[in-house]
């Protein structure tokens, strides 16, 4: 009987590798279509942008249905194509931010270290879908600048690890660069921008937790979900983990047309991110990148969507609606 499970313990099949999930993930519509039962219904657009969707988030995703709100944020569109006057490459002023390679300065007391350009799913609506992280990423060895940069200049307080997602480093890096900015002594804060907690919640790894716990700042982590279908149990233990190790967790959302621009579906955002420990932040206006014209949903809709929120929500669970506006020192509510 002992060695008979001792074989069969041998043999068990090992726990897929956040890392082999993306290794595996569907590149192009047509695959991604065929994991769902669907049909391709036109022949794809060529895009700049490719496509990456892994399967953790296509298992979130109803089979069958086209109009799926997890769907529709990643599949490809041939309206990607077209360009639209007021829509550009780079609708936030990323570029006229930066103040060195892979750091942008645009708000007093914090600046954003773009820690690579990788990410683990390509939203289609990314404002960052043209930057040029080939050129303008800190990673690979390339952060000394920007950490020369922060280290004099002493009225920044708080360094904000975004990308690409910078979870998509490995974590002996992650260590790396936080260790030598803790180096910088008036450095008080640490944010991380990340979807990986929600598109492979894997990722949040024993290793990962451990980092976070052993930060030196107060931490918050700032997660992006659009849409209470993006959580599962998976996703709830990999933030609960985090919030175990002592970052704050926060989620924003993007106001995206056809997804989640209804007051039902964003008061259901609101009562599930907060259910899974990330306290609703900012619900975004769509920032206006080349192509993603067909998520833009209407400002004075978005006003009184945010009107019923507040009718029917505590005030901890209603998020800030804001618009991001080149050249402005801060992002500027709508009211």
């Amino acid at each position: 009987m002992k060695s008979h499970s001792l074989a069969r313990t041998a043999f068990a099949p090992k726990p897929i590798d956040w890392r082999d999930h993306l290794r595996q993930a569907a590149r192009n519509p047509a695959e991604l279509l065929e994991r769902l039962g669907l049909a391709l219904a036109d022949e794809p657009a060529g895009s700049r942008f490719p496509m990456l969707v892994p399967q953790p988030f296509i298992d979130r995703m109803q089979p069958g249905d086209r109009r799926d709100p997890l769907l529709l944020q990643v599949l490809p569109d041939r309206s990607e194509e077209d360009r639209v006057s007021g829509y550009n490459d780079d609708p936030v002023g990323d570029r006229a931010s930066s103040a060195g390679r892979g750091l942008l300065h645009k708000y007093r007391g914090r600046v954003l270290l773009v820690a690579t350009g990788a990410c683990a799913v390509h939203c289609r609506y990314c404002f960052r879908q043209a930057f040029p992280y080939a050129t303008e990423h800190a990673g690979n060895n390339h952060w000394r600048p920007a950490l020369e940069y922060i280290a004099g200049d002493e009225s920044i307080e708080e360094v904000i690890l975004s990308g690409g997602d910078p979870l998509m480093l490995p974590t002996g890096r992650l260590q790396e660069l936080t260790t030598q900015l803790s180096a910088i002594p008036h450095i008080r804060r640490l944010r991380i921008h990340t979807r990986l907690p929600i598109i492979l919640p894997d990722r949040v790894t024993g290793n990962l937790l451990d980092w976070i716990g052993n930060l030196p700042w107060p931490t918050v982590m700032v997660v992006h979900a659009n849409h209470a279908n993006e959580f599962d149990d998976a996703v709830d233990e990999g933030i609960r983990g985090i919030r175990g190790r002592g970052a704050h967790v926060l989620n924003q959302a993007v106001l995206l047309a056809g997804i989640n621009d209804s007051a039902p579906a964003l008061s259901g955002l609101m009562r599930r991110s907060f259910a899974a420990g990330a306290l609703p932040y900012y619900l975004h206006l769509l920032d206006p990148v080349s192509g993603a014209q067909r998520f833009e949903s209407d400002e004075s809709r978005a006003v009184d969507m945010m009107e019923t929120l507040r009718r029917e929500l505590s005030g901890y669970l209603v998020p800030r609606l804001v618009r991001e506006v080149a050249g402005e020192p801060y992002k500027l509510p709508v009211l």
